[in-house]
């Protein structure tokens, strides 16, 4: 079959946004916030040790390799299919975990919105229609698709800045709710290490553009500067945002669900026309959760589709549109394990903010893991493929490039720790069984592509490639 030709819809405007709506998260903000005050230095230590070197690498291996399939192709050209499968797997299993926690808070503040009567269930069920028009969002190109994250980004901002805006007029009137200074912001380990991973979390993402890279229109240029702004803004409204909820609630009464609304509500609702303003602003952080699954739904099933086609994931995640030339496979693939992981969940659980921190620990384990791959690719990539042309290279010579890739390798580990030990409560033993079980089927599917190929190589029945969608 003839491939569909690749429009290259996405320009640096494209890829500042779609990077920002896939790290900005406001729906983690309340997770941060509830660390306290010390939650503030984390951000800028993290920011220091963590985001900037991690935003450096991707910037070099994005424009290195802009090669279609992202994180999925660095780690497969630095240490062969299987291990590249394995990343494939784990990135995108991660999002069919994630997009249940996300729609689940979409449908908590929905609930504080507009229907204080809904249940667990009926908020379960809110996830599973969401969960199905995110695929759809999936399956059509991404000259339209891409709209779902860049709109989600401007949402994203202009709800930050809200907040931002708001902390300043509440503190001046009614003082802070936490004490915020230099000794107060020092950390505190006892209360900090749970929501560490959390800020880590908020972090990660840079890469995921590069897994559309066929679409770009120059991604040797545009993928380091799109990094270098996307960040800064990232960066900034999150350390900023973390401090206006700190301003107005205290840290021990944040909800991890409904601490958004909350914030918003302290701050808004005794103004003029105040609960219309929240109300909007709620409606478009609703958006922004639905649009945090769609663009990492479109990264994931592109990284998972190319696997396919290379015979290292099973070949029904290569199904694609023969019109659009979109992952309908791996899509809806996504879709049916994210229904099923919300109905399952849905039955061990109490609240919506036990849900909601239960598939946010689960899918952070398996999240986690393919950064530790991609940094170890970095490296590798420069030990046996140094002369390749760099547009953007990390300064500082292999020294430093090592250097940071041991700090950076380090924190993840740390984060993947402390989302299956929390101090003083001992081993989450849901989220240590649910990453096991995880991995496992990942290893199952491997062994199932290497049958089908190997199949194929003998005469057997082609494999899917392409449905007539």
């Amino acid at each position: 079959m003839t491939d569909v030709a690749v429009k290259k819809n996405l320009g640096k405007r494209d890829m500042i946004l779609f990077t920002v709506s896939a790290i900005l998260l406001v729906d983690t903000l309340a997770a941060t916030a509830a660390i306290g005050t010390s939650s503030i230095f984390w951000w800028l230590f993290l920011g220091l040790v963590f985001f900037v070197p991690f935003a450096l690498v991707s910037a070099e291996l994005g424009c290195a390799y802009p090669e279609k399939g992202g994180i999925y192709a660095w780690v497969r050209d630095a240490f062969g299919g299987r291990w590249g499968s394995r990343i494939s797997w784990s990135y995108w299993v991660n999002v069919a975990i994630w997009m249940p926690a996300i729609f689940i808070l979409f449908a908590g503040v929905a609930r504080q919105l507009f229907w204080p009567e809904m249940g667990v269930a009926g908020q379960i069920g809110l996830g599973v229609a969401l969960t199905w028009i995110a695929v759809l969002a999936n399956v059509v190109t991404l000259n339209v698709g891409k709209w779902v994250p860049n709109i989600g980004a401007i949402f994203k901002i202009i709800i930050f800045g809200a907040i931002i805006a708001g902390a300043f007029f509440y503190a001046a009137d009614n003082g802070l709710a936490n004490p915020i200074t230099l000794d107060s912001i020092k950390p505190t380990f006892a209360g900090s290490l749970q929501y560490i991973p959390a800020i880590i979390y908020g972090m990660l993402g840079f890469e995921l553009i590069s897994a559309s890279s066929e679409e770009m229109r120059n991604p040797q240029r545009d993928v380091p500067r799109s990094i270098l702004v996307s960040g800064i803004i990232i960066l900034t409204l999150y350390i900023l945002g973390t401090t206006a909820i700190l301003a107005a609630i205290p840290a021990q009464e944040i909800d991890l669900v409904e601490g958004l609304v909350d914030t918003l509500r302290l701050f808004f609702a005794q103004l003029p026309l105040g609960d219309t303003l929240v109300m909007l602003l709620g409606l478009a952080a609703l958006y922004t959760f639905f649009s945090n699954g769609v663009t990492w739904a479109i990264g994931g099933n592109r990284a998972a589709a190319e696997a396919a086609e290379e015979g290292e994931l099973p070949s029904a995640f290569a199904i694609k549109s023969r019109s659009r030339n979109t992952p309908v496979g791996a899509a809806v693939l996504m879709g049916l394990m994210s229904t099923l992981i919300l109905v399952l969940y849905g039955l061990l659980v109490e609240s919506n903010e036990d849900l909601f921190w239960s598939l946010f620990a689960f899918s952070g384990v398996i999240f986690l893991l393919p950064y530790v791959g991609m940094f170890l690719a970095f490296i590798k990539m420069r030990q046996i493929d140094g002369g390749r042309p760099r547009p953007f290279r990390v300064p500082g010579g292999d020294g430093v490039a090592l250097a940071l890739t041991g700090l950076c390798v380090a924190v993840l580990l740390g984060s993947i720790f402390l989302f299956v030990y929390t101090p003083g409560e001992g081993v989450q033993w849901p989220v240590l069984i649910g990453s096991v079980v995880t991995l496992i089927l990942g290893e199952m599917a491997i062994l199932w592509a290497e049958k089908e190929s190997a199949a194929e190589a003998t005469g057997g029945a082609e494999a899917p490639t392409a449905a007539a969608t």
